[in-house]
């Protein structure tokens, strides 16, 4: 890998834009440098970085439940992201219901909820703290449970013949429209046998479709109607202003969820941009190896390096283990989520920039969000880079003995004859090109590589050799 990369940054070194060196995944070495770092840190994430990742993660989704979210447009009340941003004014309350779990105890636990969500989304909540204890992919999930109140037999469920109805319009159930109460026992039920699963879908599948059949389903805010659309556009000015002001109201509750989360963004930050002794020796070692093809090429000047570093880890890792926490942890990660991680990793994007930006008042609101943040955020790459340099080198001894290391640890973790088959493969469409390229190398013709793709071609596909 190290010989492909070196011949890719001489390409790029001697293009007209060294700085799109390592930008984005478009050869095989590239591809293979983000999963050998994304291997190689893997301790470190597991030792350092994961545990702030998921307090995060846990932070942001506790904010966005402690208030409304629309189950069809998916918005919610407390965000970090302007367009998941639940503009209207929604009236709830916080109920705390008492769950049995039939056929599992007569232990009941307390689950907190919004009178305002509808039964799915209790269900999700009931699950979550029932099951606290157990990974997402254990879970029962919501499809396989029904749950009704203690002291009926009537099962819940999002849509019924008791549904409202706003002209064409059918609101999804909450428990405000069944009359839950705060306090309230509720009996959930597991669907053991897939025949009776199969047949309460079939039921509720058949009931849903005669329901939606001539109508449209809303949860929160009733998307406005074509006649509703045309009126607005005919709206005054002064209703288009006072719509403005309205909007801006609504935007500090971006800011309100940025202060409570700000701790759990800084202390990630700090895990990730952190050098010192808890650098891994992969990190460092390429560093280095960046440094010094710098050197080598007189033309590199130290924005480009910074690009080089930044585009190599932080975006290519770190970014993608931020917008992706279920990568490494075995939760959901819902839409509205979603929508706030990615507010926070395009924030960790800018800060790796050497380039400043601009604010005016038509800036993108994530942006304006962390607009006093940032800078600190980029004095802690530029140090994080400065303090891995000054750190005492890693030798090529060192770094293999690391890898052997780290092979003997995923010895039994990774399925090395699945992995060889699919760079077969990938080898295979290619063969041609890559023994013509192979047979041209010094490093390949050393160690006889041309010899023993044709070995493994000969016994896998009986392909012509020069045996």
């Amino acid at each position: 890998m190290r010989t492909l990369l070196l011949e890719l940054m001489e390409e790029y070194v001697h293009s007209k834009n060294p700085k799109l060196m390592l930008r984005r995944s478009e050869t095989v070495v590239e591809r293979m440098l983000c999963n050998w770092m994304s291997i190689c840190l893997y301790q470190f994430l597991k030792d350092s970085a994961g545990e702030p990742l998921y307090k995060l993660f846990r932070a942001i989704k506790h904010q966005i439940e402690k208030g409304p979210v629309d189950a069809r447009v998916k918005k919610a009340k407390y965000t970090l992201n302007d367009t998941g941003l639940l503009g209207d004014d929604v009236e709830y309350s916080v109920l705390t219901l008492q769950v049995l779990v039939h056929g599992e105890g007569p232990d009941v636990t307390p689950v907190k909820v919004l009178n305002c969500d509808t039964i799915s989304q209790v269900k999700e909540k009931i699950i979550e703290q029932v099951y606290r204890n157990l990974p997402y992919s254990l879970r029962p999930k919501v499809r396989q449970c029904h749950w009704r109140p203690g002291s009926t037999g009537q099962i819940l469920s999002d849509l019924d013949l008791t549904s409202q109805k706003e002209g064409r319009w059918r609101r999804i159930n909450t428990l405000a429209h069944y009359n839950v109460r705060d306090n309230a026992t509720l009996v959930l039920s597991r669907v053991l046998h897939p025949q009776q699963n199969y047949d309460q879908n079939q039921e509720n599948h058949e009931e849903r479709n005669a329901l939606l059949e001539d109508d449209k389903v809303f949860h929160l805010v009733r998307p406005a109607d074509e006649l509703d659309e045309i009126k607005s556009k005919r709206g005054s000015i002064k209703d288009k202003s006072m719509t403005k002001a309205i909007t801006e109201i609504y935007l500090t509750r971006l800011l309100s969820v940025k202060g409570t989360l700000q701790q759990f963004v800084d202390d990630f930050f700090r895990s990730v941009l952190c050098s010192g002794a808890v650098v891994p020796p992969a990190v460092k070692y390429f560093f280095d190896f960046l440094d010094e093809q710098a050197l080598k090429h007189n033309n590199v000047d130290e924005e480009t390096i910074h690009i080089w570093k930044t585009n190599s880890l932080p975006l290519r890792f770190w970014v993608n283990i931020l917008k992706n926490p279920h990568f490494i942890f075995d939760v959901h990660v819902s839409e509205v989520v979603d929508a706030s991680l990615s507010v926070i990793a395009q924030t960790f994007m800018d800060a790796c920039t050497k380039s400043e930006h601009k604010l005016s008042r038509d800036s993108p609101s994530n942006k304006l969000l962390y607009a006093k943040e940032i800078s600190t955020y980029k004095k802690m790459v530029d140090d994080y880079y400065k303090g891995i340099r000054q750190m005492v080198s890693v030798s090529d001894q060192d770094m293999n003995t690391h890898l052997a290391e780290v092979s003997r640890s995923h010895t039994d973790k990774l399925n090395t004859q699945v992995a060889l088959h699919q760079l077969y493969q990938y080898a295979s469409k290619y063969y041609d090109g890559i023994i013509a390229s192979l047979d041209e190398d010094p490093a390949a013709q050393s160690k006889q590589l041309t010899l023993r793709l044709q070995q493994i071609a000969a016994a896998l596909e009986n392909k012509v050799t020069d045996l």
